[in-house]
């Protein structure tokens, strides 16, 4: 019985597994925004009032997804339909000015790889999740990474328990007061080589909670991140083609 119930199961849902993460793009997603080339009304600033995170420029309009949270308010408010959210999930970057999406540009900028890393891991990754103060938006998606659907096991790229095993440590959440020790015990545990991922805007840049009073960044300020996965939350296909990506895994 429970064998034919598992083959109902199988035959509804078909095959679940992604087969190439390089090339999939989820339906439905609020990924890479284009703006496209154009004149704004006179002295309009429609996008740039409707952001709740400070992160349109105009004169050219410009998109910081490091402080992006993606609620399409910019795109709703425009006149002129300047800004679109496209399905892309490629949106990674080595340094935050990578994350600015610009007026008309077309190219997408791509993390780059790094040798130093690709030597040290990229035929095993181990890595240690934090959560400095998050919402546990982006620990959902971080934990799908490793579901049937995107297996990046497949990578050689695992979640461990102890930053003492991990050679990258994970943010994610603004980093609050309270989470200030304990992710500068998880960093002080972990062994060298290491480096650090940001992962959402909170972790990048503060999202919401930037400069509220209970937020302490001064650990990214001493320690930078060597990879940036913009989101609110990430998709998964973000953050496993990122860190692809950082390691020169084609």
């Amino acid at each position: 019985m429970t064998m034919f119930l598992s083959l109902r199961v199988r035959a509804s849902q078909g095959t679940q597994a992604i087969a190439d993460l390089r090339k999939a793009t989820p339906t439905g997603f609020r990924g890479r925004p284009k703006i496209r080339r154009g004149p704004c009304a006179a002295d309009c600033s429609a996008c740039r009032d409707a952001c709740p995170t400070q992160a349109i420029g105009l004169a050219p309009v410009t998109l910081d997804l490091g402080r992006c949270v993606f609620c399409d308010a910019c795109a709703e408010g425009c006149p002129e339909a300047k800004i679109e959210f496209t399905p892309e999930p490629r949106m990674g970057g080595n340094e935050p000015s990578d994350l600015t999406v610009r007026e008309g540009e077309e190219e997408i900028v791509r993390v780059r790889a790094s040798a130093a890393f690709s030597r040290l891991f990229g035929r095993s990754l181990k890595m240690r999740q934090v959560s400095a103060g998050g919402c546990n938006a982006c620990e959902l998606e971080l934990n799908a990474v490793t579901n049937v659907n995107f297996d990046v096991q497949r990578f050689g790229i695992e979640w461990v328990a102890s930053p003492r095993h991990a050679d990258a440590l994970v943010l994610t959440g603004p980093l609050t007061r309270n989470m200030k020790e304990a992710v500068q015990l998880a960093w002080d545990a972990m062994p060298d080589p290491r480096f650090i991922v940001a992962v959402g805007a909170c972790a990048i840049s503060g999202g919401l909670y930037d400069g509220a009073a209970g937020v302490d960044r001064g650990f990214l300020e001493r320690v930078g991140p060597s990879l940036y996965v913009p989101g609110c939350p990430p998709h998964p296909l973000t953050f496993v083609n990122a860190v692809l990506d950082l390691l020169g895994i084609a």
